[in-house]
């Protein structure tokens, strides 16, 4: 193949992504015509329990079309797709409000952005003459590495925020037990460490004492909560105290022991840091 005959190509290309894309925006913008649904008939007679404003209308673009299509595809990722289970799991450590099928679409978009990416550079590369059989991995890499990348984010995002959670917990056990020592009670404590401004711990915490107020027991909040966190320096100060509150043990002495344990599990951390810091320091690097 000339290159000549790549250019053409190359441009045809270009012209028939750039008439599909026109094409979709007048259908987007065109109504469709179409018979009423179950729902849509019986909701002028019962207006005192459904929304009529949320009804859609006989007369439904092109785009509620799509946006039903991509529901559905997404519903499909988050169920298909391996891994779901991890991904609600570091969702929940990273502090998201979002659900595995919204992650699913943002790591799909990702995947559009690379493919997109790597189609404009197979065309420059078509157009300028330096193509190849070759290059047409480079879409599908490109995708690959956008998904990837969205996955690494979620990873980061959720390692980070479980390290400032144990960061805070020996601080926050601490105020928790002079609380109680000043006479307070253990729901009072916990109101007014999640009081505090910032902090993940001290949000988690107001997370607990909101459920508490709506009908769950402490324990079982407490224990949501270290789900939640989903680490084990949390966990097990969760667990000691819920088993404090329910044999009636002194719970100031059993928080001041787990920050005890806590400042210790962060010394041993910040040993072992410190120790393959180290040994990275003996590795050979190229002068500059």
């Amino acid at each position: 193949m000339t290159t000549l005959a790549l250019t053409d190509a190359s441009l045809a290309v270009v012209l028939g992504v750039a008439l599909g894309a026109g094409v979709l925006l007048l259908l987007s913008r065109a109504p469709r015509w179409r018979s009423a649904s179950l729902s849509q008939r019986i909701a002028p007679y019962i207006r005192d329990i459904t929304d009529p404003i949320g009804a859609t209308p006989l007369t439904a673009g092109f785009g509620d079309d799509l946006a039903a299509i991509r529901q559905r595809v997404l519903e499909t990722l988050a169920a298909r797709l391996a891994g779901s289970v991890s991904v609600e799991r570091r969702l929940r450590q990273a502090g998201s409000t979002s659900d595995v099928a919204s992650f699913r679409g943002r790591q799909l978009g990702f995947a559009l952005a690379g493919l997109t990416v790597g189609a404009v550079v197979v065309v420059v590369l078509m157009l300028t003459g330096r193509g190849s059989p070759a290059v047409g991995l480079l879409p599908p890499l490109f995708a690959t590495a956008g998904a990837a990348a969205c996955d690494l984010q979620l990873s980061r995002a959720a390692r980070h925020r479980r390290a400032r959670t144990e960061e805070e917990l020996p601080t926050v056990l601490e105020f928790l037990a002079l609380c109680l020592s000043a006479g307070e009670g253990i729901l009072d404590a916990l109101r007014r460490v999640g009081d505090l401004p910032g902090g993940d711990l001290t949000i988690e915490l107001r997370g607990a004492v909101v459920a508490v107020g709506t009908g769950s027991s402490l324990s079982d909040a407490l224990a949501d909560m270290a789900a939640r966190v989903d680490s084990p320096a949390v966990s097990r100060a969760v667990d000691h105290l819920v088993a404090a509150i329910d044999r009636g043990a002194p719970l100031a002495q059993v928080l001041h022991a787990q920050a005890l344990d806590a400042r210790e599990d962060a010394k041993r951390s910040l040993i072992e840091r410190a120790g393959r810091n180290e040994i990275a320091m003996l590795v050979p690097r190229n002068p500059q």
